[in-house]
């Protein structure tokens, strides 16, 4: 039953990685300057990507924004390895129940982290924007790769915050922290892939981002609260025996 619970922890955390994820896609800060991304690296404007798009364009399309991904994976899993080297390293220093004591500065932190995505605190220092700017992009898919890496590399005022989360829940559980980072690549990267194809949508995202990210704050606050506590094998245990009654019932 334990390694059960365990399967089950991993996978519900797995699911909040892919929510942050998504939630960093869809933010003020991303969302807006999307097309404008997106044109950037193909070399179509704006006004032909909101417009019918022929199978040419659309492989194009498809094309730059998986090589636009790579490179932002790889810095975001890189990043994601390197916390949960860190939060072993920790554990491994301190005497005791250090894991508890991680998760616990893990769960603090989402909590402030939370209150900030929803708009509830201000915290000047993480509005500054650090993304990286070229005035000309290099040619082709390497190129675009590039910007990815740059992309990923700049801590802006919403996707900084929410990924601070997730390294923090890497690094309060190190053994699992590749897999956190990787399913919060994968949120960003499906909303991203999509829209890719459906810009219109945008406009309507765009005008609810505010709600949207208020409840990926409360979220976030929520989960932090959760680990701070350290009820997320409660809450496990919960789920398991749900899903346990719910298979008896139908096989009964």
């Amino acid at each position: 039953m334990g390694g059960i619970e365990a399967d089950t922890m991993l996978v519900v955390g797995m699911l909040l990685a892919i929510g942050a994820g998504a939630l960093s896609f869809l933010s003020p800060c991303v969302l807006p300057i999307f097309p404008a991304y997106l044109s950037y690296i193909t070399g179509i404007s704006v006004k032909e990507l909101q417009g019918d798009k022929n199978i040419k364009i659309r492989s194009k399309l498809l094309s730059h924004s998986v090589f636009f991904l790579l490179g932002v994976s790889l810095v975001f899993i890189s990043l994601g390895v390197g916390a949960s080297f860190l939060g072993k390293y920790i554990q491994d220093l301190l005497v005791g129940d250090s894991g508890l004591l991680i998760q616990r500065l893990a769960g603090i932190f989402i909590i402030f982290m939370g209150l900030f995505v929803g708009g509830w605190i201000n915290i000047k220092a993480l509005m500054v924007e650090k993304r990286f700017h070229a005035s000309k992009k290099p040619v082709g898919y390497l190129g675009t790769f590039f910007v990815g890496l740059g992309f990923a590399a700049g801590w802006t005022p919403c996707i900084g915050p929410i990924f601070a989360s997730i390294l923090f829940l890497a690094a309060s559980n190190p053994g699992q922290g590749i897999f956190y980072t990787a399913m919060y690549v994968v949120g960003f990267a499906l909303p991203f892939i999509v829209l890719t194809f459906f810009l219109g949508s945008t406009k309507w995202i765009v005008r609810h981002s505010g709600i949207i990210m208020k409840i990926g704050g409360v979220i976030m606050v929520i989960m932090g609260v959760v680990l701070f506590l350290g009820l997320m094998p409660r809450i496990t245990e919960f789920l398991l025996k749900l899903v346990q009654d719910t298979w008896l019932e139908k096989l009964g």
